[in-house]
């Protein structure tokens, strides 16, 4: 993809992840302690993120999987220990890094860490190759509604069975703390997050994306955490 808007936000979410929220994001996604906000933050993701293994078959073996935004390895860990070939990429060098690491000490011997193919880069890379199922949480809720589309597009011309994704539902709180954020602008403030309205969503999928059906979804809300998973189905 060479779209303007999207490159440029590529490079804001770059620049935050692998530099601003490294060490933020290493303990989020660790064990570590962490305080209230961040604790209903990572219950969120970890019920997020066995939602769409949920969506995945149980026996991955011949399958290649694209885990895009895989940030510290978690899901790409477990699909591989279903027998998957798993794509793990993410745009911060820095944590894929933190990911490899952490796999070597959490779980030395474990054959699954050795079907993970880790990668820094652009999840839409077509050198990246095919898969029979893409799965992108929460990595594409810092795009509009059009660039997320387009980037979907562009995995269903590679994908041969499912792409799992994670969007930020449109809500009026939310859409209140995106209005504020933009009000008190920081240096080191994450790219805001992009509400998104599911049936504006569908619509624009089933143009963009005829060949795959939009089928489940489902919400996930923790505290501080919202977000909503959407299956897609090849027709």
């Amino acid at each position: 993809m060479s779209n303007d808007a999207y490159l440029i936000r590529r490079g804001q979410i770059e620049d935050y992840f692998d530099r601003t929220a490294l060490k933020a994001w290493e303990q989020l996604t660790s064990t570590a302690p962490v305080g209230r906000i961040r604790a209903t933050v990572r219950a969120g993701r970890d019920r997020m993120r066995t939602q769409l293994l949920d969506w995945l078959p149980q026996d991955l073996h011949g399958a290649r999987v694209l885990d895009a935004g895989c940030g510290t390895g978690a899901l790409a860990l477990e699909a591989a220990r279903r027998g998957a070939e798993v794509v793990a990429i993410d745009l911060s060098p820095s944590l894929v890094d933190v990911a490899r690491q952490r796999m070597a000490e959490l779980h030395p011997g474990d054959n699954a860490v050795g079907r993970i193919d880790w990668r820094s880069g652009d999840m839409v890379d077509a050198r990246l190759g095919g898969f029979d199922h893409v799965v992108a949480m929460d990595s594409l809720i810092h795009y509009d509604e059009v660039d997320m589309v387009r980037v979907i597009e562009s995995w269903s011309q590679r994908t041969r069975h499912s792409m799992l994704f994670t969007f930020a539902p449109r809500n009026p709180a939310l859409a209140a703390m995106r209005a504020m954020g933009r009000l008190f602008p920081r240096a080191n403030r994450a790219p805001w997050i992009e509400p998104v309205a599911e049936k504006s969503l569908r619509r624009r999928l089933g143009a963009g994306v005829p060949q795959f059906d939009a089928t489940r979804t489902q919400r996930v809300a923790s505290g501080f955490y919202t977000s909503q998973a959407m299956e897609l189905l090849r027709a």
